[in-house]
C-alpha cells in the first residue's frame, strides 16, 4: 500500500513575524532603537522625515562648499543618531533619553555646526596643525575636534558595532606612537592628529562621507520608499510561483526571493529576518534541518548584496569609484553572482534529494499569471537602471525620480490595503476605495522617516572609514603595508604563492572591517582602505574592487561574528555556530571566485569574445557544481570521501579559466558524475532520482 504523502502544513506568518522585531533588535544594530510614543513619537518621526528632505535637497540643489555641507550633515547625523539609538539594546524605556546622551549630542553636533557656520574663518586661520597652536585659544579648537570624534565614535558603537571601532582605536594608537619621534612634543603630535581628523579633508570628512552625502543618502531614501510599495512580498510570491513545487521547494524559494529582496535592501541581517520569517519555517516543515534552513536564508540574503543590477546600491557607487560605466559594472558582476547563487541552489537541491523532500502543492502556490498584474512594482527600479545606464541623468537625480515613481506605484497597494481594512471593519465590500490625503501623507512620512534613520548607520560607518583612511595617510602606513606585502611576495620563490598570501591577508582585513556594516558603507570602507593595496600589487582595478567588496559582504556569514547567520539561527531555533558554518559552506563560491578573478580577471568577462565568454560561463558553473557536490556529499547517491575530494579538485580546476584546466576539470567532474550514476543504479536496481 502506497504511503500517504504528508502534506506540508502552512506557515503561521503572524506567529512567525511576532518575534521578528525581537530578533532584529538582537542581531541588527540598526533595529535596536529607542521607543518613542505619543507626541514624542510624532516629533521624532517628523524630525527624521525633515532630515531626509534635507539630504535630498543638499544632494540635488545645494551649492555650498563641500566642508560646509559635510559638517552640517554630520551635525544632523549626531542629533538623529542619539535620538534614535540608546547606549544599550536593553534600554527599552519609552520616551526616555538620559542626560549623558543629551550631553554627547549637544557637544558633538555643536562642534560640527560651529565648523559649518564659521567655515570661512576656520579655513583662513587654521591652515595646518601648527596654526592651531598660534590661535589665542588653541584648546577651544582642540575641544571641538575631540567632541566631534568622541560623539561619532560612541554613536558608531551603538549603531554599527565594536569591530570597526577596534580598528580605529588601534590605528589612532599607532598614529600617536609613529608621530611621537622627530623631536615633536605631545601637543604638536596631538594637534596634528586633531587637524587631520577634524579640520582636514582626510579624516571624518574624507571621501567615504562625501560619497555618502552625494550618493548613498538618496539611495537609502529610495530604498525606504521602494520597501513600502510591497515589492518584497511580490518577490517572495514570484519565487514561490517559480520554484515552490520543486523538490525541496521552500529552500529554493528562499534562495530566489532573498536574492531579489537582498539586491534592493542593502542589509544582510535585515533581509534575513524579513524574508526568513516566512521561508525558514517553510523549510523546516518541509524537512530541512534547522541549521541548514537558517543557513540557506542567511547565505542567500547576504548574496543579494552582490546581485546585479542593484547590488544594494553598491553598483552605482562602484561606477563612481572606478570611473567605469554603470552598464559595464553590471556585466562584470553577472557571472560571479550567478556562480554564487548556483552554488547555493545546487546545494539545497542535493540536500533535498538526499533527504527525499517534496515541494509545496501547486494548489497552495500563487499563480504566475495573477502575479503579472503586480509587475508595475518594478517600474521604479527599471527607470532608475535605465537613467543611470544611459547617462540620461546623474545618479542623484535618477534616484530622486525613482523615489517619485515609488510613491506612485505604491498607491494601488495602499488602495488594496485600505479596501481590505474597510472590508474587515464593516464585514462587507466598501462602496468607496482609495487613498485619503491622510493615508497618502502617512505613507510618505513613514518612508521619509525610515530613510532618515537608514542614513544614520551608513553615515557613521563612512565617517569612521574616513578616520581609518586619515590615520593610514598621515602615518604613511599604506605605503609601508604595500612595501611589506610586495617584499613578502617577492621573497617567496613562487610568485603565485606570494600573491595568494597578500590576497589572504587582505581577505581577513575585509572580513574584520565588514562586520555588521551595511552594504554601501561596507563598499566605501573597502574601496578606501584595502582596494588600493591590491591595485598596487598589479591586480586590475575592477578585480581589486570586486575582491574587497565580496569579502566585506561575506563577513555577515563568516564565524565567529556572523550576524546574518545568527539572525537566521534565531528564527530557525538552531545552533548559531553550526548555522554559521553551514552558511559559509553554502556560500563557498564567494570565498573561491574572488581569488580566481584576482589571478585571472577573465572570469569578470573582461574584453572576452562571445565563444570564450560562453566557455568560461559553462565551465565555471560546472566547477561550482563539483565543489557543491563535494561539500554536500550526495549526487544520485552518497559520495565517498575520496570521491568528494576528487569532485572538489575537479570543480576548482574548472573554475580556473584556461583551456587546459577546463579539459582536465571536465574529464574529472563528468567522469565522477557517471560513476555516481552507475553506483546508484547498482544500489537501487532502478533509475535513481535525478541530481
Amino acid at each position: 500500500m502506497a504511503k500517504k504523502e504528508k502534506k506540508v502544513p502552512p506557515v503561521d506568518i503572524e506567529n512567525s513575524a511576532a518575534s521578528t522585531e525581537e530578533i532584529m533588535r538582537k542581531y541588527d544594530r540598526e533595529s535596536a532603537i529607542r521607543i518613542w510614543t505619543g507626541a514624542w513619537g510624532i516629533i521624532v518621526k517628523i524630525v527624521l522625515a525633515v532630515f531626509s528632505l534635507y539630504c535630498i535637497y543638499s544632494t540635488l540643489y545645494s551649492t555650498a562648499d563641500m566642508p560646509i555641507r559635510l559638517s552640517a550633515f554630520l551635525g544632523l547625523i549626531i542629533i538623529m543618531g542619539y535620538l534614535t539609538y540608546p547606549s544599550s539594546k536593553k534600554i527599552v524605556k519609552e520616551n526616555y533619553i538620559p542626560w549623558y546622551d543629551f550631553l554627547l549630542m549637544i557637544l558633538g553636533a555643536g562642534a560640527f555646526f560651529y565648523y559649518c557656520f564659521n567655515y570661512m574663518t576656520i579655513v583662513k586661520t587654521i591652515t595646518s596643525a601648527s596654526a592651531i597652536l598660534n590661535q589665542p585659544n588653541p584648546w577651544f579648537y582642540y575641544a571641538l575636534g575631540i567632541a566631534a570624534v568622541i560623539s561619532l565614535a560612541e554613536l558608531c558603537r551603538r549603531c554599527v558595532g565594536i569591530p570597526i571601532l577596534c580598528v580605529v582605536g588601534a590605528l589612532l594608537v599607532y598614529t600617536f606612537v609613529s608621530m611621537s619621534g622627530n623631536n615633536q612634543t605631545f601637543l604638536q603630535v596631538f594637534g596634528r592628529v586633531i587637524y587631520t581628523l577634524f579640520y582636514g579633508t582626510s579624516g571624518l570628512m574624507a571621501t567615504p562621507i562625501q560619497v555618502c552625502l552625494k550618493f548613498i543618502a538618496v539611495f537609502i531614501i529610495f530604498g525606504a520608499f521602494l520597501e513600502r510599495t510591497g515589492i518584497s512580498s511580490f518577490f517572495i510570491d514570484l519565487a514561490n510561483s517559480v520554484a515552490g513545487s520543486a523538490s525541496g521547494g521552500p529552500a529554493k524559494v528562499a534562495v530566489i526571493s532573498s536574492a531579489l529582496c537582498g539586491m534592493v535592501s542593502g542589509s544582510s541581517v535585515g533581509n534575513t529576518v524579513t524574508t526568513g520569517s516566512v521561508t525558514i519555517p517553510m523549510m523546516k516543515r518541509t524537512g530541512y534541518k534547522p541549521e541548514f534552513a537558517g543557513a540557506v536564508e542567511a547565505a542567500s540574503s547576504t548574496g543579494g548584496q552582490i546581485m546585479p543590477p542593484i547590488m544594494g546600491a553598491a553598483a552605482f557607487l562602484m561606477a563612481e569609484y572606478i570611473g567605469a560605466p554603470y552598464g559595464q559594472i553590471v556585466v562584470w558582476a553577472i557571472l560571479p553572482a550567478v556562480l554564487y547563487f548556483f552554488g547555493i541552489f545546487i546545494a539545497v537541491h542535493l540536500e533535498a534529494k538526499k533527504l527525499g523532500l517534496k515541494g509545496i502543492p501547486r494548489t497552495e502556490l500563487p499563480s504566475f499569471l495573477k502575479l503579472q498584474r503586480y509587475v508595475y512594482l518594478l517600474l521604479p527600479l527599471i527607470v532608475l537602471i535605465y537613467l543611470v545606464a544611459t547617462n540620461t541623468r546623474s545618479l542623484q537625480y535618477s534616484a530622486s525620480i525613482a523615489i517619485l515613481l515609488a510613491i506612485l506605484v505604491s498607491f494601488p497597494g495602499e488602495i488594496k490595503r485600505s479596501k481590505e481594512a474597510a472590508a474587515a471593519a464593516t464585514d462587507k465590500k466598501p462602496s468607496v476605495v482609495g487613498l485619503t490625503l491622510k493615508e497618502t501623507g502617512s505613507m510618505i512620512l513613514n518612508s521619509l522617516e525610515a530613510g532618515g534613520r537608514g542614513c544614520i548607520t551608513v553615515a557613521v560607518a563612512c565617517s569612521m572609514a574616513g578616520v581609518i583612511a586619515g590615520c593610514i595617510t598621515v602615518t604613511g602606513l599604506a605605503s609601508k603595508l604595500i612595501t611589506s606585502i610586495v617584499a613578502v611576495s617577492k621573497s617567496i620563490p613562487y610568485p603565485g604563492l606570494g600573491l595568494f598570501i597578500a590576497l589572504f591577508l587582505t581577505m581577513l582585513c575585509c572580513i574584520v572591517l565588514g562586520m555588521g556594516v551595511p552594504t554601501t558603507a561596507n563598499y566605501c570602507i573597502m574601496a578606501s582602505t584595502t582596494a588600493p593595496i591590491l591595485i598596487t600589487l598589479g591586480i586590475p582595478k575592477i578585480a581589486a574592487h570586486f575582491f574587497v567588496f565580496y569579502f566585506g559582504i561575506v563577513a555577515d556569514i563568516t564565524p565567529p561574528v556572523a550576524l546574518a547567520a545568527y539572525a537566521g539561527s534565531a528564527i530557525a531555533k538552531s545552533n548559531p555556530m553550526k548555522t554559521g558554518v553551514n552558511a559559509t559552506k553554502l556560500a563557498i563560491a564567494a570565498f573561491i571566485v574572488p581569488y580566481i578573478f584576482a589571478y585571472t580577471p577573465t572570469m569578470l568577462l573582461l574584453d572576452q569574445g562571445v565563444l570564450n565568454a560562453i566557455q568560461i560561463i559553462i565551465t565555471s558553473i560546472l566547477g561550482i557544481f563539483g565543489v557543491a557536490a563535494s561539500l554536500n556529499g550526495f549526487v544520485f547517491t552518497k559520495v565517498a570521501w575520496p570521491i568528494r575530494i576528487l569532485f572538489a579538485l575537479g570543480g576548482l580546476t574548472l573554475l580556473v579559466p584556461t583551456t587546459l584546466t577546463d579539459i582536465i576539470g571536465l574529464a574529472v567532474v563528468l567522469g565522477l558524475l557517471l560513476l555516481q550514476y552507475v553506483l546508484s543504479r547498482r544500489k537501487t536496481g532502478s533509475t535513481p532520482a535525478a541530481a
